[in-house]
């Protein structure tokens, strides 16, 4: 084989794959890994139109720019909930001045005994600019499908005595309103803190 013709071979193999590399740098994007469990693109939990504690009625898009994290329960729960909202209050410590952008969402699936009044003394055991959400049971139960949350009111020894089980996930949204983000029960505020991180980034 003479020089130029082995410089042709060298060149003819060389460029699939210099061109196969390039293509592939060019045409995709660095996906976001996230500790949570990634759900961007659902056709699910779009929007909450509930009442919050201060009487406003709430949707998503009130809180663009900020990474929304919302979760259902109820005030007299005795283990799960409180346990989440602390969670949720000790990432937003962890983010730092960033904090400020986040806003947490608790949605009573108990209207019965959670009224406005005591919604809000319990949103302050935890962060003041947290917001608890209520609706009729029939707008609970329209919101609850769509977010598919289960919630079962389970009787006790009197009729106010009752108990609730619900679903215990949290459900985060980016800035721009979308879900992105389905965290499980007790993966802990370093989780969540570095998920909301990741989202606020993405917003730039």
């Amino acid at each position: 084989m003479n020089k130029r013709h082995a410089l042709k071979v060298i060149a003819a193999c060389a460029y699939p794959i210099s061109a196969a590399s390039l293509f592939g740098a060019c045409s995709d994007k660095k996906k976001t890994e996230f500790r949570g469990i990634d759900v961007t693109g659902a056709d699910y939990a779009r929007d909450f139109p509930l009442t919050d504690h201060n009487g406003q009625p709430r949707h998503i898009q009130d809180f663009a720019g900020k990474v929304v994290v919302v979760f259902f329960g109820y005030t007299q729960c005795p283990d799960v909930c409180p346990t989440s909202m602390q969670e949720l209050a000790e990432a937003k410590a962890l983010l730092g001045k960033d904090g400020d952008r986040l806003q947490g969402i608790f949605i009573t699936v108990d209207p019965e005994r959670d009224t406005p009044e005591v919604l809000k003394a319990y949103m302050q055991n935890f962060d003041p600019g947290f917001l608890a959400l209520r609706g009729t049971p029939e707008q609970l139960a329209t919101v609850a499908r769509d977010f598919k949350v289960y919630y079962k009111k389970v009787d006790g020894k009197t009729p106010t005595s009752y108990t609730m089980d619900h679903s215990a996930g949290s459900y985060v949204y980016d800035p721009a309103g979308r879900l992105r983000i389905y965290t499980r029960y007790g993966s802990g505020a370093q989780a969540l803190a570095q998920d909301v991180r990741a989202l606020l980034n993405e917003a730039g």
